[in-house]
This record gives structure tokens, C-alpha cells and sequence, in this order.
């Protein structure tokens, strides 16, 4: 274990031996952003030489591709000018540089766009600065905000790809007739993190869906994001107050489920949640049909979920990855066609990753969320 990872396992230790035992939400956050020893406040995670690689790292078509979806959503906004492109969490800023290179291909979008990037780690946001030098419109250099609040009103697209998955869940077990919350505390014989329940009823069993929360089997284990819920609730009444869309990516669930989907990953393998603390990632698969739910108690619509293949298969990557393969070599060829596979097959990341739209609720579907029939 790191200096670091160890510096946090104290400071975890001091807070349940002054508080009682942490949620999963509390230690999450304390693991993935504490300013001092958060695993994406002291590290680029992204790549083969790191712990994960993203879609963006694995096609530039992934990008290139959702630069003209944004493309196309502005014209269909009626071409405001200046328009907010907005990416949360832009893990090194290839998707927005790749975005921001298709959009030369429309030169009103690109003259109107700002970009803004919400970003809280310093590592990152110079990866950042370094991806998007040459890449942002003149005049128009990239501005970071540590949160949604200091977005610029009016009108907006905004980019989550991988967002949703990072951000605190809290667990609850069906204990008979009541959720009781899973909780992180300090085993007294070695020192070492154990999960707990509360001994009462979890308050957080409100915002479980109510097919979930009453029928659930005693022992069932449901999550829930409140965080991904205030996040949707948020950028669902920008959009329908400031006109504009919202496109999130992921992998998770259509409908709400149950069970633990909570895991850790180091070095491209998955490692034991509570022994790796700081030093892995940490996430969930996110719950589309409750964010849908926040969506619309918000004022907007969801559109989708779609799976990520069929999404990018709509919006022509297939197509795309052909063009890139004419001029290039031989071993260029390659790569390009098995990143293509790898982003739309079903046995890798094209079903288990999915993606949602969120717009004004009077709005047509986006492109790539068509009704098949339409």
C-alpha cells in the first residue's frame, strides 16, 4: 500500500472512530476526490499504462462521432450563438479535442460553441490544457469549473461519458420488512475496513423505485446515486429552462434492478473494494430508469436508454472507421476496425454500455435515440 493510500486509511479510521461507520457514499468520495489522497486528485488513471482505458482513448470515431451529434443538436436548437459545450469529468480530453476537430467540418457550430469542462482534479485538468492547446475555436479557450454551478446560463450541450458510474452510491439490504444502509467500519481486531448495517431503517428507501422497495426479496442488496439524482435533476432543468441537450453514456441498467454492482479496478483487473482504498477505481453501474425518473420530475425528457452500439452504429461509425481505413496502413487498418468492434460488439462494450439523452420535454428525439419505426 502507497504512503498515500495509507495516509487516507487513517484518515477514514479517525472519522468512524469519531462518527460511527461510513456509508459507502462517504467513503467513495473520500477515496476517488479527497484533495490530499484521491485516487483522481493524484493520478491519471486513463490508458494502458494506467488502471482503465475509456471509449474515447479506444477510437478518435467515438469523439469525432459525438461532435457532430452536438453538431446536429445545435442546428436543431435553431443555431444559438454562443452555445455552451459542456463535458463533465473529461478524464484527459481526447473526446473533446476529437469532438472539437469533426466540428471544423461545420464552421457556424464551431465559430458559436464555448467549451467548458468540469474538472475538479489539477492532474487532470493539465491533461487537459495539453489535449485541447490547438483544439479549441480562437478566442474561445477552454474554461474549468470544479462543479455545475458555475456553468454559464443559456443555452447548452452537455457531454457525461463515464460520468455517472464514478459518482457515491449508497447501499441498502432488505432486512425483513425494512432497508437497512450498508456501511463501512473498522474491523477491532485487525484494523482493517468490514462492511456493517445500520441497526434501523435507511431513510434513503424512499428513492428506490416502489416495485423495488416492496417486493424486493429479504436479503436483496439495491443501490442508489443521490448524487447522480441531484446531478440529473440539475442538468435536466438547465436544458429545459436554457433550451439544448444532454448526452450521458454508461454502463448499468435500463430498468432498476438489484444486487452489488459496486467494484474496484487496478491495473485493467478488479481488486477488492475495501483493500485497495485510493489506490483503484471505484464505481456502479448507473441506474438509467431512476435517473430518467429525476429527469422528468424536473421538467425534461429522457430519450433512451439505447445500447452504445446501436447508438454509434446510427450515427454511422461503422462508416467512419472505413473512411479512417482507406487512408491508412496496413496495421492502422487494424486497429482501427478492432476499435470499432470492440465500442459496438455485444460481448464487449456495445450492450452493457448504454446512452440516454436528456432534453426540453417538447423536443424531437436526438439523433441516435429515433424510434426504429419512426
Amino acid at each position: 500500500m502507497s504512503r498515500s493510500a495509507m495516509a487516507l486509511a487513517d484518515r477514514l479510521r479517525r472519522r468512524i472512530a469519531a462518527e460511527g461507520p461510513l456509508s459507502v457514499a462517504d467513503v467513495m468520495a473520500a477515496a476517488l476526490v479527497d484533495p490530499e489522497h484521491g485516487y483522481y486528485t493524484t493520478r491519471d488513471p486513463f490508458g494502458a499504462a494506467g488502471d482503465f482505458v475509456t471509449a474515447p482513448e479506444i477510437s478518435q470515431t467515438f469523439g469525432e462521432l459525438i461532435g457532430l451529434w452536438a453538431a446536429v443538436v445545435w442546428q436543431g436548437m435553431g443555431a444559438p450563438d454562443p452555445v455552451s459545450l459542456v463535458e463533465l469529468g473529461p478524464g484527459r480530453g481526447t473526446l473533446m479535442a476529437d469532438a472539437l476537430r469533426a466540428a471544423r467540418g461545420v464552421p457556424a457550430f464551431r465559430a458559436a460553441l464555448r467549451v467548458h469542462l468540469v474538472e475538479a482534479s489539477p492532474v487532470l485538468r493539465r491533461r487537459q490544457a495539453e489535449a485541447l492547446r490547438d483544439a479549441a475555436p480562437v478566442g474561445a479557450s477552454p474554461v474549468w469549473h470544479d462543479a455545475l454551478d458555475s456553468l454559464p446560463d443559456g443555452p447548452s450541450i452537455v457531454i457525461a461519458n463515464e460520468f455517472f458510474d464514478a459518482l457515491p452510491i449508497v447501499q441498502l439490504v432488505r432486512d425483513g420488512r425494512v432497508w437497512r444502509e450498508r456501511r463501512v467500519a473498522v474491523d477491532p481486531a485487525g484494523g482493517g475496513f468490514v462492511w456493517t448495517l445500520t441497526p434501523g431503517a435507511s431513510p434513503h428507501a424512499a428513492l428506490l423505485a416502489p416495485a423495488i422497495r416492496d417486493a424486493a426479496p429479504d436479503g436483496a442488496l439495491a443501490e442508489i446515486c443521490p448524487t447522480g439524482l441531484s446531478v440529473a435533476r440539475t442538468l435536466a432543468e438547465r436544458v429545459a429552462r436554457g433550451g439544448g441537450a444532454v448526452l450521458a453514456i454508461d454502463y448499468g441498467h435500463a430498468p432498476s434492478g438489484v444486487g452489488d454492482t459496486l467494484q474496484a479496478v487496478k491495473g485493467h483487473r478488479p481488486v477488492g473494494v475495501l483493500d485497495t482504498l485510493g489506490e483503484a477505481d471505484l464505481t456502479a453501474h448507473v441506474d438509467f430508469a431512476a435517473l430518467g425518473r429525476a429527469v422528468v420530475q424536473a421538467g425534461a425528457a429522457q430519450h433512451g436508454p439505447v445500447t452504445q452500439g446501436d447508438f454509434l452504429r446510427r450515427l454511422g461509425i461503422e462508416a467512419r472507421a472505413e473512411a479512417l481505413c482507406r487512408n491508412a496502413a496496413e496495421h492502422q487498418r487494424a486497429t482501427i476496425r478492432s476499435g470499432c468492434t470492440r465500442l459496438i460488439d455485444p460481448d464487449e462494450m456495445g450492450t452493457l454500455f448504454k446512452a440516454v439523452a436528456w432534453t426540453p420535454a417538447a423536443a424531437p428525439p436526438p439523433p441516435g435515440f429515433e424510434r426504429p419505426d419512426a
